[in-house]
């Protein structure tokens, strides 16, 4: 039996793959790198801008990400400046470079009031010369932190895009992850987003959650689509250590494969169309626009505590925790840091040219599919000689080649959280399970 197979035979869900290599993998840098010789031979014409705010108002049952609930305006305050003193180094190091997409996540970046939004904008387009105005630009809210105030901000700063976490439109459902949120509350919040005229609004939900049907889940979508979001994203729920659901002593059960499929077939008939396991667009989203940005080959300038930066031979970021205690010490280690201290790389990934390859194989055949003339050209070697296991996605039915490209069946779609993590290399794998969570 094959690993592949052996998997096949448990649950389909094994880890969401986002980025190659993941962030546990990461390990302190011995000397640290600099700044300049890490981008030195990176392309510049057409990278993503993310910047990180590690904040919200509350810590839901299942998050694992790097942000700190509840924070004071002073511990705000000196998190900005320091990402100040971050952003005028990393222009610095970059130089003259060019934006293709932005985004402003975390945490939750409508924690910060209209001043502070209008600091985080003025940095990346005033210090970094982004073109906001002329790019995609998607900023995270949360139906607890929007008001009409900071969304004519956002918009009037260039984004057009918001996306917001509901998870569901039952208050029972969400209590059972820990996140007391009122559907009244939630409504309000669309009803604004959609007057302000944001072009795309982006809905997140979560199916597996504790109580909940397939009936269940299908009242949440139908309640989003009252919005006619131009996007949905369809999670399925992660226990992962050290949050609140992972400490729950209970068995978790494996409904989500028939709440996906009950999902998927729902806003297949209302005429959405599915671009990942998670992503489902309406006919009438608009067309992104701007420069393309292909993430399988483009860099990603990531800026605050939290954020990854990606370039061809190394991934970098700060270091990454779960636990209240430990990522208030990270936060505050990164507050007190000078502008040349953020000119050195001490923590990440070198990817050699196997990791290369393997990265943009990976991205690729979870997004749009791997095109084996485009990846011969990029490498001069042939994809299914790197990688001989891809072989084994056809002889599974999760895998198809049609006009010279590789892409994942209906069964391999939904199935992506397993093919990624299969995929890893050994070393990703037992760097991962060496991480130590805390």
């Amino acid at each position: 039996m094959t690993r592949l197979e052996q998997m096949l035979g448990e649950t389909p869900y094994v880890a969401y793959l986002y980025g190659y290599p993941h962030k546990t993998a990461y390990r302190p840098f011995t000397p640290a790198l600099p700044l300049e010789s890490v981008w030195a031979e990176e392309r510049r014409d057409a990278l993503f801008l993310y910047v990180h705010v590690p904040f919200c108002e509350m810590r839901c049952g299942f998050c694992n990400l790097f942000t700190a609930a509840g924070p004071k305006q002073d511990v705000v305050d000196g998190y900005l400046a320091a990402l100040g003193r971050e952003t005028r180094r990393v222009k610095e190091a970059l130089g003259t470079a060019s934006f293709a997409r932005a985004a402003l996540g975390g945490g939750t970046p409508t924690l910060l009031d209209v001043r502070g939004l209008h600091t985080v904008f003025d940095l990346m387009e005033g210090v970094l010369g982004a073109d906001l105005k002329g790019i995609p630009v998607g900023v995270e809210v949360s139906p607890e932190t929007v008001d009409a105030e900071k969304l004519r901000a956002l918009r009037s700063r260039g984004t057009d895009r918001v996306s917001i976490g509901v998870q569901s439109f039952l208050e029972a459902e969400v209590a059972a992850v820990k996140r007391p949120q009122q559907t009244a509350q939630v409504e309000a919040a669309l009803d604004l987003i959609r007057s302000t005229g944001f072009p795309t609004l982006n809905i997140d939900l979560i199916y597996g959650m504790e109580g909940q049907t397939v009936e269940s889940f299908l009242y949440s979508l139908r309640a989003a689509l009252r919005f006619n979001p131009e996007e949905l994203y369809l999670y399925p729920l992660y226990v992962r250590p050290l949050t609140f659901l992972g400490k729950k002593a209970r068995a978790w059960d494996d409904l989500r494969l028939s709440l996906y499929r009950a999902g998927r077939d729902f806003l297949l008939s209302q005429g959405y169309t599915q671009v990942s396991m998670r992503m489902f667009r309406a006919k009438h989203a608009p067309d992104l626009g701007g420069p393309v940005y292909r993430c399988q080959e483009d860099g990603m300038v990531g800026l605050g505590c939290g954020a990854r930066s990606y370039t061809g031979g190394v991934h970098y970021s700060s270091e990454y925790a779960v636990g209240s205690r430990e990522v208030r010490n990270i936060i505050a280690a990164y507050s007190e840091r000078t502008e040349a201290s953020f000119g050195e790389v001490g923590y990440g990934f070198r990817l050699d040219t196997e990791e290369r390859r393997r990265r943009y194989m990976l991205l690729s055949l979870l997004a749009d599919g791997v095109d084996l003339a485009a990846y011969r050209q990029r490498f001069c070697t042939d994809a299914l000689a790197d990688f001989p296991e891809l072989l084994e996605l056809e002889a599974h039915g999760l895998g198809r080649r049609v006009d010279g490209v590789l892409r994942l069946t209906d069964a391999g779609v939904e199935r992506s959280d397993l093919i990624g993590p299969w995929l890893h290399s050994e070393r990703v794998r037992d760097m991962m399970q060496e991480y130590a969570w805390r």
